[in-house]
């Protein structure tokens, strides 16, 4: 039992620096929408800022693994610089694609004539999209250094970057909603900017002694060494993974906007889906502490009960949110949403209750698929799980149901699926 009890606690030393990065960014959108409702033609603006983000994170996804890839294969001072380069590709080419979507007439044809956003809505989130073309670059830049620093030990300076970084968007935000007649969608997206950009910088100096020894240290020449082919054929299904997770936010937005209340449920959204970010987050860090402890096999089975343990801890304390009087407070309060946008959350965020347990699972899952190096199960698990969404947004389209429902509706029937997916793609697959 003794020995039991002491690899939980090592495994949440490890993880939990990685979950406070996770809430700090989940904490991040929640702060400046709350300035931003406290500012002039809330729900345009909202509803813009929604829209920015759906369409920014699904640009960045080629980087978003950037992460799990660098944990698993930065292995080796050669395998560091190959990945570094890889990394400085691959933000030049998302780069490019912002510039396209933010410029030119690619933004018309996505958001009015694909996702038939309200013109309204849609003339205030395009300066947004020009003002964040280099969030892509910022986020590759942060990630690759992330996973470097979890390959070798190092979580804590992941946790204080973020929180320099929430310091960085926050107090950026709130500066630029007191003393300036910005709107708001240009003052979340300034703010964004400043932290991710902050935070950037923040990891590639803190790295510098973790890099400074795996350069040096002759073992580490001696380890795997992985081409930029090898390298692309891990990270392609990932980045492709990411495109198609990410893509569920356009389609929700444009599910939404042909559903009852669109520019209530557009506004509303985002809220949403803030709330489950926090209460997610968690989760969200497991993928990465199962790469780089379940190496070793006596720490398998204790990954496997933490990540239960954590699923467990988050679902509980989003129920106990939801049952008390802390969500109306939330979303007045904190979200600062008028009560007309009120009653368009907080139906949605109580169905929403079983999710962070869900999600546990499934970024366990995939953990242990990232692990063994099979991540063209985690691209068709994704696959599958847009499928469903789809599918159960345009049947809420077609009957007419409520949007903030049916958008959590069809997250959590699609990760169930992808669930029972991975389990299966598991069990045909090497242990790591």
């Amino acid at each position: 039992m003794p020995s039991s009890v002491t690899t939980q606690r090592q495994i949440l030393l490890f993880w939990l620096p990685l979950a406070a990065s996770w809430l700090l960014m989940g904490a991040e959108v929640p702060v400046l929408q709350a300035a931003i409702a406290r500012l002039t033609d809330v729900e345009i603006q909202l509803a813009a800022f929604g829209i920015v983000m759906s369409l920014e994170i699904a640009i960045e996804s080629p980087v978003i693994m950037l992460l799990a890839t660098t944990t698993a294969l930065c292995t080796s001072a050669r395998n560091y610089l190959t990945l570094r380069r890889f990394m400085v590709w691959i933000n030049v080419v998302s780069t490019a694609v912002a510039l396209l979507v933010a410029f030119t007439p690619l933004y018309d044809f996505i958001v009015r004539s694909l996702m038939r956003i309200p013109s309204d809505i849609a003339d205030a989130a395009q300066p947004g999209m020009g003002i964040m073309t280099l969030w892509t670059a910022a986020i590759g830049v942060r990630r690759f250094y992330q996973g470097v620093m979890i390959r070798h030990r190092q979580t804590r300076f992941v946790g204080f970057g973020t929180a320099v970084r929430l310091v960085s968007s926050g107090g950026t935000g709130i500066l630029l909603a007191v003393f300036t007649p910005l709107p708001g969608v240009q003052v979340g997206s300034i703010a964004l900017m400043a932290g991710v950009s902050t935070e950037a910088l923040f990891a590639a100096l803190a790295v510098r002694p973790t890099v400074k020894r795996v350069l040096s240290d002759r073992r580490e020449m001696e380890a795997e060494a992985f081409s930029m082919g090898d390298i692309a054929r891990y990270h392609a299904p990932l980045a492709a993974t990411s495109l198609l997770s990410l893509l569920a936010q356009p389609l929700i937005g444009a599910g939404l906007a042909r559903m009852p209340h669109p520019e209530e449920n557009l506004a509303a959204w985002p809220v949403v889906w803030g709330i489950l970010f926090i209460f997610r987050s968690p989760a969200f860090a497991l993928p990465e502490t199962v790469i780089a402890l379940t190496h070793e096999r006596r720490l398998q089975g204790a990954v496997r009960l933490f990540s239960l343990r954590i699923g467990v801890a988050c679902t509980a304390a989003m129920v106990f949110v939801v049952a008390t009087p802390l969500i109306a407070l939330y979303i007045s309060y904190v979200a600062g949403l008028p009560a007309n946008l009120s009653r368009f959350v907080l139906p949605a965020t109580v169905l929403s209750v079983g999710l962070p347990f869900i999600t546990s699972i499934h970024s366990w899952l995939r953990g242990l698929l990232l692990a063994s190096h099979s991540t063209n199960a985690i691209y068709w698990g994704m696959g599958l799980n847009l499928a469903i969404t789809a599918i159960i947004v345009i049947g809420g389209i077609l009957a007419h149901t409520p949007g903030a429902e049916t958008a959590v509706i069809a997250l959590t029937a699609a990760l169930v699926v992808e669930i029972w997916y991975l389990r299966k793609a598991r069990r045909t697959s090497a242990a790591p």
